[in-house]
């Protein structure tokens, strides 16, 4: 399958941050890549000496613990960095990153990604995304202590589709499976089972084998997300 850059989108995340014309010059810098879905990017504990710029698709990050439970602090999609926050040569990766969908990216060097926060003075842009995808952990832990099982599935569902590039004809099919669901929110499959058949009852979900939204006001609501 052939993707296409879309150059074309809403800016978010570093793209944003940055502005188009210091984009094209980070992606300028990279090699570009193409990650099929469930394809790893980045294993957790390799060796961190380079990073990704994301152009097109969605990638879940998965932390892995000493019991070997692996929970999701977040996913990221085009415009975001992967891999940025161990791209040293002594430095070690803290998470697995995976496709979730055919993905676009350009592959740097931490070299290159140093020369380019230099050569265009964005190192304090660098560390604003810093911050601001650190402070997006907060919501997932939250959900793990605090929410209903309802609401956490409710809410990963909604922001997966919520990132979807905007031209892809498919973004209301969800690329997770229950036990995924079950996996990246430290449920059991069980639960997650009813917590899809309730959202399918109140016409969130459509129905039938795949998880797909069909009506997302619906399910904002079961995810206790204000929509407008």
């Amino acid at each position: 399958m052939i993707v296409q850059e879309n150059k074309n989108r809403v800016p978010r995340g570093f793209r944003a941050l940055v502005g188009e014309r210091l984009w094209a010059a980070l992606l300028g810098s990279g090699v570009a890549q193409h990650h099929r879905p469930g394809a790893h990017l980045l294993h957790q504990g390799e060796r961190g000496d380079h990073l990704f710029a994301l152009t097109n698709g969605r990638v879940k990050v998965l932390a892995g613990d000493i019991e070997g439970s692996r929970l999701l602090p977040s996913l990221r999609a085009a415009g975001d960095l992967v891999g940025e926050m161990a791209a040293r040569p002594d430095s070690h990766r803290s998470a697995n990153v995976q496709a979730l969908d055919h993905c676009m990216s350009r592959c740097l060097t931490r070299a290159d990604f140093d020369r380019f926060l230099r050569d265009h003075n964005a190192d304090g842009l660098f560390r604003d995304y810093l911050v601001a995808k650190l402070s997006e952990t907060v919501p997932y832990q939250l959900q793990q202590v605090h929410l209903p099982p309802r609401h956490r599935v409710a809410r990963l569902i909604l922001e997966t589709m919520s990132l979807a590039d905007p031209d892809d004809g498919n973004r209301v099919t969800i690329p997770f499976s229950q036990e995924a669901l079950a996996t990246a929110l430290g449920l059991a499959r069980s639960t997650v089972a009813d917590q899809i058949s309730a959202l399918r009852a109140c016409g969130a979900l459509g129905q039938g084998p795949r998880l797909v939204v069909a009506n997302d006001r619906i399910l904002a609501t079961e995810a206790r997300v204000v929509t407008r």
